[in-house]
């Protein structure tokens, strides 16, 4: 039988803001957002009946609380189709990281079952069922580069922010988004101005992009983890020229020059922690 092959790339937040928290108990967002090429692979092939999930690599659940089976499912009961589905998850992205690989890995599954089951869905029908299941999921499909509002679901792509070199490290340590967003305190909250970012961006001028990097949640999530400045603190050392922890954490990466920089920093930050990542924009 045919197997059809996914790529399912992981996200950074450049900038996050919470505005508000919303009637329907999600919050409002100012972000902007950044695929990179650290990636897991996904590997889909016809059966009779159903679905079988496997994964190779880190360990996932694998059950109806995986973010692919509610996929599937939210696709099958729309579609009406009967025909099963295998799916091989090679996961190297984190889990619980900020990096958006459980919905990288949804986005993967609405586009290969859209092309294996004829379904002839937009972009746009796609990622209005994305937001259903996931808020980060309308971000994977479209990917590259993109400011997004209100749940992050509403996206408006920005110049490509290609090739720059992303220096990943996480402490092995689960955040859920629920305990960020219940920590933060928005009473006395000033917006952030993500304006000055977007226009270093388009500068490409990356010492720039370094000093104007936001994350309203960082401060929240070091206080619990204090690991994660020491990250931060590491990757400065190293010669990073701005860094961040990626949405609700605890992923902190770091944004570096060129090659020769990053490949000492990851060294040095293997030291600390174990998980430690190269990876770029794309």
């Amino acid at each position: 039988m045919n197997k059809t092959i996914v790529e399912s790339y992981g996200k950074i937040n450049l900038a996050l803001d919470v505005l508000y928290k919303r009637a329907d108990g999600y919050h409002e967002l100012n972000t902007v957002m950044q695929q990179i090429s650290l990636k897991d692979r996904l590997i889909f092939k016809e059966i009779d009946r159903g679905i079988k999930i496997e994964s190779k690599g880190l360990k996932i659940p694998l059950d109806e609380s995986n973010l692919v089976y509610k996929t599937w499912k939210y696709l099958r009961d729309l579609s009406g189709v009967e025909s099963g589905i295998h799916i091989v998850i090679e996961k190297n992205i984190p889990v619980a990281a900020g990096l958006a690989g459980g919905s990288s890995n949804a986005a993967a599954t609405l586009k290969a079952l859209n092309q294996i089951w004829d379904l002839n869905l937009s972009l746009e029908e796609l990622m209005e069922i994305g937001v259903k299941l996931g808020a980060d999921i309308p971000f994977c499909l479209l990917g590259g580069t993109a400011l997004g509002k209100g749940i992050g679901n509403i996206l408006t792509p920005l110049k490509p922010f290609k090739d720059v070199h992303i220096l990943l490290g996480n402490p092995g340590l689960g955040v859920s988004s629920e305990y960020a967003y219940n920590k933060l305190n928005l009473g006395d909250h000033h917006n952030m101005d993500i304006s000055k970012l977007i226009s270093c961006m388009d500068k490409r001028d990356l010492k720039c992009v370094g000093e104007n990097f936001k994350n309203i949640m960082e401060a929240i999530i070091i206080e619990e983890h204090p690991i994660i400045q020491k990250i931060k603190d590491n990757m400065m050392a190293s010669g990073s020229l701005g860094t961040l922890m990626s949405g609700s954490g605890p992923t902190v990466f770091g944004l570096f020059e060129n090659e020769e920089t990053i490949i000492a920093a990851r060294e040095k930050l293997l030291e600390i922690i174990d998980k430690v990542y190269i990876c770029k924009t794309i």
